[in-house]
């Protein structure tokens, strides 16, 4: 077991996920943090602004492909604990151009892993005994689930359909084969949906976020029904704490929000809150506008958490509903941060992406 008064390295720091794991690991831990990331399009200096100037926070820009550089790293710092949040993520992205997705998502994890392995086993006896390296993946290495079908579980077979979800998958089993062939003391948690602050506006809450404050379409991929499983970023962030902690070497958790919604149905409670908190006397609801369907994707995802919840006593705070509204306080109090990560490149993706199939205002309630 791991002491969470240990210092430790977090991979993809700056990102969305990982900026909210370091801000809360500072305040909850009170221990040194080292932050490794390679500030892509989605990692964010900005995101880490409030913990600049704290002492137990050091940042180095770095690809987690460079295993000398990594290993260089760990012998510098020697951290308690690799938390792994380092990666290629957006679906979209990864079916326009794969290759990213392959070179960071499996050939950094094997990277980062040979370098971990050769770092932890000159580590001396007892230090080695506690370290952990906990590989952070995603519900979408399961596949598609059917409307009525029972939620993931910790056992559902791999059934990744799309490049993104597929070089998640890889990565995975790679974690399983260390632990399984060199004994490397790793955690493995796939995780729903994350929403949140500081999460890049490609994904759909803060992208229907801006585009309403701007007056633009809303869009909604196909038919808009599409159900995923919502989990607030800081209970993730949470749950991610609770397995570095308590989790048992070599198992894998399921973090989720136990809250399944269609996709259609998270852009009108968006419009609503919106409604009351930024009144423009037109309702937000009649932007929304349905766009060409992604290609393979996915129907719905749900996550059984019940293994957290019965082994480590982990479960989400959050309702949907109460992280809807903090997510649209923090974007609505936070405009700069939206703009300054939106720039020429972020509008040319977007206008490239979603296509309208049906004119604005196609759904009004």
């Amino acid at each position: 077991m791991i002491s969470l008064n240990s210092n430790i390295l977090v991979t993809g720091g700056a990102g969305f996920i990982g900026s909210n794991f370091v801000l809360q690991w500072l305040t909850e831990q009170r221990t040194p943090v080292t932050v490794l990331d390679k500030l892509t399009y989605a990692g964010n200096m900005e995101n880490l602004a409030s913990v600049q100037k704290d002492t137990r926070y050091g940042f180095v820009c770095g690809d987690i492909v460079d295993g000398a550089m990594v290993r260089r790293l760990l012998d510098k710092q020697s951290p308690a604990a690799v938390v792994h949040l380092a990666a290629e993520s957006h679906v979209d992205r990864s079916i326009l151009g794969p290759a990213e997705f392959i070179r960071t998502n499996i050939v950094g994890t094997f990277q980062l892993l040979e370098a971990v392995r050769g770092y932890w086993m000159e580590l001396p006896t007892e230090q080695r005994s506690a370290f952990r390296f906990l590989h952070v993946s995603t519900d979408e290495v399961y596949g598609s689930l059917k409307p009525t079908a029972p939620a993931f579980t910790e056992e559902t077979p791999y059934a990744p359909n799309s490049p993104y979800s597929a070089s998640k998958a890889a990565s995975d089993h790679l974690v399983r084969a260390y632990y399984h062939t060199y004994g490397l003391p790793v955690l493995t948690t796939n995780c729903s949906n994350n929403y949140g602050p500081r999460q890049f506006p490609e994904k759909l809450i803060p992208l229907v976020m801006r585009n309403a404050l701007k007056g633009l379409p809303l869009p909604v991929y196909g038919d808009g029904k599409n159900v995923r499983d919502w989990l607030y970023v800081e209970d993730h962030c949470d749950g991610i704490r609770t397995v570095l902690e308590r989790g048992v070497p070599g198992q894998t958790y399921n973090i989720g929000g136990r809250h399944e919604v269609s996709n259609i149905e998270v852009v009108r409670q968006i419009c609503t809150i919106m409604d009351e908190l930024k009144p423009t006397g037109k309702p937000y609801a009649s932007l929304i506008s349905f766009v060409k369907d992604r290609l393979g994707h996915d129907r719905r995802y749900a996550m059984d958490i019940s293994k957290i919840e019965r082994e480590l006593g982990w479960l989400p705070r959050e309702t949907f509903a109460s992280g809807l509204r903090k997510t649209i306080h923090w974007y609505l109090d936070n405009p700069e941060w939206v703009e300054h990560v939106t720039n020429g490149s972020y509008q040319e993706w977007i206008n490239m992406q979603y296509i309208p199939t049906s004119p604005v205002g196609a759904v009004s309630q």
